[in-house]
């Protein structure tokens, strides 16, 4: 078995290492925000979940076992399921009277780049969560179908076929969307 990379950083934070939390910290905070990022669609949820999983490494990481599950499978499936259960809560409230947000300010100088993955962006925010999940583990955050198939605690060929329904179920909602530009 190959060593997990973060195993000595996960032992001496286990042991109250400051230096060694802020060293994991920085490693992991840019994945961890984009994952959340995608998963949720909100900048600030996503640095919500990113801090409660640093939080939840400081205090269980005396626990972690090397061997059982890489720690990057492991930090990716704590901040996957802090990301489900904010989307549980947001299904919650859909009966409740929303303020209404105001909408953004136009800008007319975007480049058609930021159009097209304003438009990606918010089709994958359309599709099923457990879609949504192996697209972002596996393109987004570029793990390989047996890291994400681990981290969404499914097997590879179950990750496969969630990739390509969500593949399909992208595809529609952006051909949709241009149909009707």
């Amino acid at each position: 078995m190959v060593s997990d990379p973060d195993e000595e950083l996960v032992r001496r934070i286990g042991s109250g290492d400051d230096a060694a939390m802020q060293a994991l910290v920085s490693r992991k905070l840019p994945r961890l925000l984009a994952l959340a990022r995608r998963m949720l669609g909100d900048a600030a949820e996503a640095e919500d979940v990113a801090q409660e999983t640093f939080l939840r490494i400081w205090r269980n990481a005396g626990r972690w076992r090397p061997g059982t599950a890489r720690f990057d499978t492991w930090i990716h499936r704590v901040a996957l399921n802090l990301c489900y259960d904010r989307l549980r809560r947001r299904r919650e409230w859909t009966g409740l009277d929303l303020p209404e947000l105001a909408a953004p300010p136009d800008h007319p100088a975007a480049s058609r780049a930021e159009e097209t993955s304003d438009h990606v962006e918010r089709a994958l925010q359309a599709i099923a969560p457990r879609q949504r999940e192996a697209i972002v583990l596996t393109y987004y955050q570029a793990m390989s179908n047996i890291e994400a198939a681990a981290a969404m605690e499914v097997s590879v060929e179950a990750l496969e076929s969630l990739l390509a329904r969500g593949r399909r179920s992208l595809q529609s909602l952006l051909i949709r969307k241009a149909d009707d530009d």
